[in-house]
């Protein structure tokens, strides 16, 4: 190529650029995009490229055709080949199939007509003294709760249909809040709308990964998924061995010593769902000081129970509130309402409005339960003579079902929730295999004869640590101390009854 070719094709170049930037320059704008431009590229031309690259990529994104399902490789089928094949696709079951155990037990699930109380009737058209439900003060027939319940339904609707933090958190909400921080003389209360998911939310919100908890061994299933949802390092000790504690509190001090500083919990349960006794919380707080630890408290059945009012194992053994950092319980129980509560320090209740996922994701507790669980706590402070008749109650039925030679209580001679296991000798001696259809045999018995108690049942494969079979009774304040005897009479009997049923194997 000659000298005068290149020479016009550069002078041809320099004018379509020229064309070019006059005709863009024309547009709104323009002098500042390529200011922008210059800039970029002064400073930064790797940045000026990737940002060109996403341009272009954006542009022949929008412009692109749309997906087509149309394409030569797909298998036309005619209507007939679609409708056999429907017919022979079999769905897999959402659900396993029951068992032939948990049929028979289902089967055997006594039905309540109407609403519960100490005295009920089933559809059997059989009338039964109620021993299974965790109604302890027959709340649940109050007209005050009843009263509360209507008239905050009318005002507040059914639902709040929004969670806490938005337009979920209503006047009853606060004023349970309250009267449940004043109810346990702490600074401040939180409250969540399933019972369940209180300690499951309330565990993670603290403990995170890398943070040590020591839990009790025979904690209840939601506290255990709570642990494993708050991905932390689980260290467990002997159920209620408290000379257990502090080795597994010495062992994790060597195992992390040098480390980083980690946040570090004592888990463990007021009045135990799944054996009935009741923590050593002074040793506990002892050991907490000791070695540094938070401790946090699931008092789902101990709250409203035991203590002079109800408060808890605070008040049971005399101890400052303040000294649990993390009190946490069930509405759902002897309240007779709904939903959970965590008390504690005002930064322990701040801090779960933003990190607790069961208050900031879900929807609040219906006003109207809010309501009744306000009135329950109420009703409680002004009558203390109700935890000495279940006290009386509760030591009436001990007193006449302890005489039995086949089982054995782990239960605290406090506790209304009594468990009754088949002694260690009555199941060698017997050869004893399934004791979960031993025990249903004496509930089955007991309801013949009018008395309602359940077994303690619970998902074995989900528990970290196997529960041992039980039956499990609840005491009253709505019979009479006289009702009560009689009903330890019947269990106990129905107890005898059955085992006689089941010799004992000669060797």
């Amino acid at each position: 190529m000659s000298i005068q070719s290149i020479h016009d094709t550069l002078i041809y170049i320099n004018s379509t650029v020229e064309s070019i930037s006059s005709q863009f320059n024309r547009i709104p704008g323009s002098a500042i995009v390529l200011r922008y431009v210059q800039s970029s590229y002064q400073n930064d031309p790797i940045r000026t490229f990737l940002e060109l690259c996403l341009f272009l990529f954006a542009v022949r994104y929008f412009l692109a055709s749309k997906y087509s399902v149309t394409k030569k490789d797909f298998i036309k089928l005619t209507t007939k080949e679609v409708d056999e094949l429907v017919n022979e696709w079999t769905p897999e079951p959402l659900v396993a199939s029951m068992t032939e155990a948990q049929q028979v037990d289902i089967s055997k699930i006594p039905v309540i007509v109407g609403g519960t109380g100490p005295k009920v009737k089933l559809t059997t058209g059989r009338s039964v003294w109620n021993l299974a439900s965790a109604n302890m003060f027959n709340l649940v027939n109050s007209p005050a709760l009843k009263e509360a319940a209507i008239k905050t339904l009318r005002e507040y609707g059914v639902g709040t249909c929004g969670p806490s933090g938005f337009y979920g958190h209503q006047e009853v909400h606060i004023k349970l809040e309250k009267d449940i921080s004043n109810f346990l003389r702490v600074p401040a209360c939180l409250i969540y709308a399933q019972s369940a998911n209180t300690i499951l939310s309330t565990i993670p919100a603290f403990a995170k990964r890398g943070d040590i908890i020591v839990a009790d061994s025979a904690v209840s299933i939601p506290i255990q998924k709570g642990l494993v949802i708050s991905r932390s390092t689980v260290r467990w000790f002997e159920h209620n061995d408290m000379e257990d504690l502090e080795r597994v509190l010495q062992q994790v001090q060597k195992d992390f010593k040098g480390q980083l500083l980690t946040r570090r919990f004592i888990v463990t349960e007021g009045l135990f769902e799944n054996t009935g006794d009741i923590a050593n919380l002074p040793k506990i707080i002892e050991l907490k000081k000791k070695y540094k630890y938070r401790v946090m408290l699931e008092e789902s059945y101990s709250i409203g129970v035991l203590g002079k009012y109800g408060r808890g194992l605070s008040e049971f053994f005399n101890i400052d509130p303040m000294e649990i950092d993390m009190i946490v319980g069930s509405l759902a129980n002897t309240f007779c309402a709904g939903g959970g509560f965590c008390a504690g320090s005002e930064y322990v209740v701040k801090h779960q409005r933003i990190n607790g996922n069961g208050y900031v994701f879900s929807a609040s507790l219906p006003g109207y339960l809010a309501a009744t669980a306000s009135e329950a706590v109420s009703i409680l402070q002004k009558s203390p003579d109700l935890f000495a008749t279940l006290n009386s109650n509760t030591r009436a039925f001990r007193a006449i079902i302890d005489k039995s030679q086949y089982v054995t209580s782990p239960s605290d001679l406090e506790s209304p929730v009594i468990h009754l296991r088949l002694s260690d000798e009555v199941v060698t001696t017997r050869k004893i295999v399934d004791e979960d259809r031993l025990l249903q045999d004496v509930v089955d018995e007991c309801v013949a004869n009018g008395i309602l108690i359940t077994r303690n049942k619970t998902v074995q494969s989900q528990e970290v640590f196997p529960v041992e079979p039980s039956l499990k009774v609840i005491i009253t304040t709505g019979l009479t101390k006289r009702e009560i005897e009689k009903a330890a009479t019947v269990v106990k009997a129905a107890i005898s009854k059955v085992m006689a049923k089941t010799p004992k194997i000669k060797h």
